[in-house]
């Protein structure tokens, strides 16, 4: 494995997992049921019903009933808080932002001082939970800044603190498992993003977290069901991820810390997100699409060699694997299979057509497998070459990453125009495609507003295989919302 640094995060606080006990995760066992959480549940759902989109409650009639409503909240998690002596800090000032919302009227919320001081980076120990409360949106759930409850608990095993310790650090990512919730997360949204909370002003961000257990969930209800569809008979280790959701879990854990940490990594444009830019979508799937299958070639890299070890000490050469490196293994050929079978199967026929920049990057690694020959539907059953898989899909992750070299010596809109050429000599475009036709020389002398207004909605239409699957998978696919390791 090679030897990757992270720079020093600015202002990362202090880690207090060494401080965090046995008895500290039990303190929360079974706070589900707590009445106080139930109230707070039941208390911040009726306060949705009367917040406007960004979160006031506009309506004067409807401002006491509020008013009690965030007693409630704050009774109950004065109540909670001695089940989450971690957060104290957070839950204390969570009051203090409730209750200043409260005495200024009910407008529009503020609750940056809760938000810097919840820190969940800091005490990454499997199994310990947190009780979170803001007023935000949920990303691919609800557009509305209402209050949302939540009770997470940490996934954190040994071999990704092994992982995160070494080659792979990541102060920021934060592994999670959805425990209860209110409604705003009964929805399609896998994450918990502090810039999704209502606050004044924005803050230097420390921390993001993804919902394994709603991905692992949903994966395994969607691979298990295309699998049937299209006859494919999955690999033995491929097959224990759709029967084991713990197993699933971890394998999306070193997925997603690797993917996350990719964004900023490597030879890329100036900005890989183009932050508050208006751009062609099908640059966002090149940029998800790079991160997945950075994993993956991580993933490759890390089998490999800690195989090669494995093989040596079979004739007697170097020292036996430790636990937490057989782990790794075994964790490092699933996230392959996952990456895969996630990409092609759900994200290719989730969500509309509508500039679905995953949806795309799913039908790319499809196409890619297909021309490589590594991947076969034939005779109406799907069939991979799995030998042939690992560098088949490396070769994919190169192809991205020599067009984000290149774009460091182009213009913006020259970049667009080669990475609208690496997507089509892959996936065949609308054929009204005015982008695939080439784009009229007024428009390439013009404003990169010219080229993304000429981007079709669905610019990259559905194949004839993806379009019968599509019509299969869809009530799979709508029963996945809100799904969670209990469903699965």
């Amino acid at each position: 494995m090679s030897n990757i640094t992270i720079d020093a995060i600015i202002g990362e606080p202090e880690v207090l997992e060494d401080e965090v006990t046995a008895a500290d995760i039990a303190l929360a066992a079974g706070v589900e049921a707590d009445p106080a959480w139930l109230r707070l549940k039941d208390s911040a759902t009726k306060l949705q019903a009367l917040q406007a989109k960004d979160g006031s409650v506009p309506e004067e009639a409807e401002r006491s009933e509020a008013s009690a409503l965030v007693d409630a909240i704050v009774e109950a998690i004065e109540a909670l808080a001695p089940r989450f002596p971690h957060e104290s800090a957070y839950l204390e000032a969570s009051v203090v932002d409730f209750r200043r919302w409260q005495a200024e009227g009910l407008g529009v919320p503020d609750f940056l001082d809760s938000l810097v001081a919840f820190q969940p980076q800091r005490v990454r120990v499997d199994g310990i939970r947190h009780l979170v409360v803001f007023p935000m949106v949920t990303q691919n759930g609800s557009a509305d800044r209402h209050v949302e409850a939540l009770v997470v608990e940490t996934i954190w095993p040994e071999f990704i603190a092994a992982l995160e310790a070494g080659d792979y650090s990541n102060k920021l990512f934060v592994s999670l498992r959805l425990v209860d919730f209110t409604p705003g997360y009964d929805t399609n949204s896998a994450v918990l993003f502090p810039e999704t909370v209502a606050m004044r002003e924005i803050p230097p961000f420390t921390w993001g977290a993804i919902f394994q257990d709603r991905e692992a969930a949903r994966y395994r209800r969607v691979v298990r069901a295309a699998s049937e569809i299209t006859k494919l008979e999955l690999p033995d280790d491929a097959a224990a991820l759709l029967d084991d959701q713990d197993l699933a879990e971890r394998t999306f854990v070193m997925w997603d810390i690797i993917h996350d940490r990719t964004h900023m990594r490597g030879d890329l444009p100036f900005d890989p997100f183009m932050i508050k830019q208006r751009m062609p979508f099908f640059l966002y799937s090149l940029e998800e699409l790079r991160c997945d299958l950075t994993a993956f070639r991580e993933s490759v890299k890390i089998e490999r060699s800690l195989r090669r070890r494995a093989t040596e000490l079979d004739r007697g050469v170097g020292e036996p694997l430790t636990a937490v490196e057989s782990q790794l293994l075994g964790h490092a050929k699933l996230v392959q299979y996952a990456v895969i079978f996630d990409r092609i199967f759900r994200f290719a026929i989730t969500g509309s057509r509508v500039r679905n920049y995953d949806g795309l990057g799913g039908q790319l690694l499809f196409a890619w497998l297909h021309r490589k020959h590594v991947l076969e539907w034939t005779d109406v059953s799907l069939s991979f070459d799995w030998d042939a898989v690992p560098d088949a899909v490396v070769e994919l992750g190169d192809a991205i990453d020599e067009l984000y070299w290149k774009s460091i010596d182009r213009p913006k809109t020259a970049h667009w125009l080669a990475a609208y050429d690496l997507v089509r000599s892959v996936v065949t475009p609308n054929p009204a495609s005015v982008w695939a036709e080439g784009l009229p020389r007024e428009v390439l002398a013009g404003p990169p507003k010219g080229y993304t207004d000429l981007v079709m909605d669905d610019e990259f239409p559905l194949s004839m295989f993806y379009e019968a699957l599509d019509k299969k998978m869809k009530p799979v696919i709508e029963s996945t919302v809100g799904i969670t390791a209990a469903d699965a």
